[in-house]
């Protein structure tokens, strides 16, 4: 099995340093992502997909589509591949960062989860995926999230280095599962 992971493309909130954790927000991609989503369903073109799954987030839903436009799998929507809950929703990043500066790995703040509480999610997430069929998948979801699959696939990487990981809008790495 072959597992692609990859970041959503550039959004409007991306250009703005804005946080969002609620799919209902109007968080879509801008005209860059949208051609960083092209570029990547062209590299991703003869890559086999048997399906697709994405978070909860319509911007990784757009992503992922403009991918399955060479491949027509079905694309599925994982509530454990959120973007971390914040609780910063529609506020700046800087903001974020700084409520949390005290403590980042264990802070909550204003009712969201903390980066170790996301970590555990996606952990979840990817033994759940572990157990699946040996499809070839492609999941698209959040930089904060794709730090915890590189972290896990390629190790070495403490919890208090993840945020160090910077992963670009329709980054995406390949990683083989038996």
């Amino acid at each position: 099995m072959n597992l692609y992971v990859m970041r959503h493309g550039c959004t409007n909130y991306n250009e703005l340093g804005l946080c969002n954790d609620n799919p209902n927000a109007d968080v879509h991609l801008n005209a860059m992502g949208k051609q960083q989503a092209l570029a990547a369903a062209e590299e991703l073109r003869d890559v086999t997909l048997d399906r697709i799954i994405v978070s909860p987030l319509p911007r990784t839903r757009q992503t992922a589509e403009y991918i399955n436009q060479y491949h027509d799998v079905p694309i599925e929507v994982h509530p454990d591949l959120a973007d971390i809950r914040s609780g910063f929703d529609g506020k700046s990043v800087g903001e974020y960062f700084a409520a949390i500066a005290h403590d980042p790995l264990n802070a909550r703040v204003n009712g969201g989860e903390s980066l170790l509480d996301h970590k555990r999610r996606v952990l979840g997430f990817i033994h759940w995926l572990q157990r699946q069929q040996k499809d070839n998948i492609l999941v698209v979801a959040h930089e904060e999230t794709i730090r915890v699959f590189v972290a896990y696939f390629e190790g070495g990487i403490p919890d208090e280095r993840l945020r160090d990981l910077n992963i670009g809008n329709c980054e995406y790495r390949c990683y083989k599962l038996n």
